[in-house]
């Protein structure tokens, strides 16, 4: 058994030398006496309270709304912004916590769970709710993550979960593609499609590591484009990535990129949890409406039936900041297919789209449909 942060870890390991399993439960933190090895972990106002089930709606105020703070790229043992991030955190009361991916760095060792993050963002282990990051899958497929968050991160191998957030449905997916698959047909994809016609005209927002779009170093991502039909087919109202170690906001659009303040999707890439930060190369890409990357901080979202408002908090010292807030869609009128090409009423059909979105999704006309080579 290990003490980390405010965190009793105990390590389970199975007779057949398969997957160690984490049983965590929270503790005051003792930082008066911390080990050599603890970085100052933060004492959560929620400490001693039980685990979270992947159900938990969280306290809420009297109108039903609930606070869900994060971000992406976070725990490294040789960086301090991780302590300061986690801090912002602390100081929401009862809030959700999420990750969007990369959780502890280099290469998501279990000795890094618990040495790294669990000092940091550890403390909020009991009220996490984590997506899967490239880092995050370096070792042994991601056994360790899987280990240390538990049930909260979903089916060990997969890595896609959805939960309830006061009145909104809140997905979290695994965007490492040529692993667990994105396309259609794959065991996700089909899930995902499942979990949002089993929510109709539910607010709804999503969390993975790898963003569609973004001005960072790693661009626009076209293996993410099934996720997006399918969110944006279905009235899905956020999405929120990291993997750029930057801040970015993006103005509501399609999953081809066209501005849609009707029914678009508003995105946000939250990079900045602690690990570094990184300028973006160029210019911005189409709807990119604010950017930072010299700024570490959280992401905060107050979820409120039928709305929403969002902030950008800064660790101390910093002066950027980013809020505004959005409504739901409304309820989608039934999806009926179309007589040709297989789209859905109120889609656009990609014949329509402009040339550069079509190549950019991977689409090919094949006869009578346009489809991936």
């Amino acid at each position: 058994m290990l003490a980390v942060g405010a965190t009793v870890i105990a390590i389970v390991v199975a007779a057949d030398g398969s997957m160690p399993t984490f049983v965590a439960s929270p503790r005051s933190h003792p930082s008066a006496n911390a080990p050599p090895h603890s970085r100052g972990g933060v004492r959560p106002s929620w400490a001693g309270r039980p685990p979270t089930s992947s159900a938990d709606v969280g306290p809420g105020a009297p109108d039903g709304t609930v606070a869900l703070v994060g971000a992406g790229d976070i725990a490294s043992c040789g960086v301090t912004a991780d302590s300061q991030t986690a801090r912002l955190v602390e100081s929401i009361p009862n809030a959700i916590v999420f990750t969007a991916g990369d959780n502890v760095y280099q290469s998501g060792t279990t000795w890094q769970y618990l040495q790294c993050y669990g000092p940091t963002w550890g403390a909020f282990l009991a009220n996490t709710h984590p997506a899967f990051g490239n880092h995050d899958l370096a070792t042994n497929g991601g056994a360790p993550y899987f280990a240390y968050f538990g049930p909260s991160s979903g089916t060990p191998g997969q890595g896609w979960y959805s939960f309830q957030a006061g009145t909104w449905n809140v997905i979290v997916l695994n965007g490492n593609c040529t692993v667990v698959g994105c396309r259609r047909g794959s065991p996700q994809l089909t899930w995902l499609q499942a979990d949002l016609a089993a929510h109709p005209g539910v607010c709804t927002l999503a969390i993975w590591h790898q963003p569609r779009f973004t001005s960072g170093i790693h661009g626009n991502d076209r293996r993410l484009v099934p996720f997006w039909q399918a969110l944006y087919s279905a009235g899905a109202d956020v999405v929120i990535n990291g993997h750029d170690h930057d801040y970015e906001r993006f103005v509501p659009q399609t999953p081809f990129g066209v501005a849609d303040p009707v029914r678009g999707i508003r995105e946000f890439v939250v990079g900045t949890g602690g690990r570094s930060l990184r300028r973006f190369p160029g210019r911005p890409v189409a709807n990119s409406m604010v950017r930072n990357a010299s700024t570490y901080g959280v992401l905060r979202l107050d979820l409120s039936p039928g709305s929403y408002t969002w902030r950008f908090l800064g660790v101390p010292g910093s002066t950027f900041s980013d809020s505004g807030a959005g409504v739901c869609h409304r309820p989608r009128p039934t999806v009926r297919r179309a007589a040709t090409g297989g789209r859905r009423r109120g889609e656009l059909h990609p014949r329509r789209e402009p040339a550069k979105h079509r190549r950019e999704a991977g689409l090919v006309w094949r006869s009578t449909r346009w489809s991936r080579p």
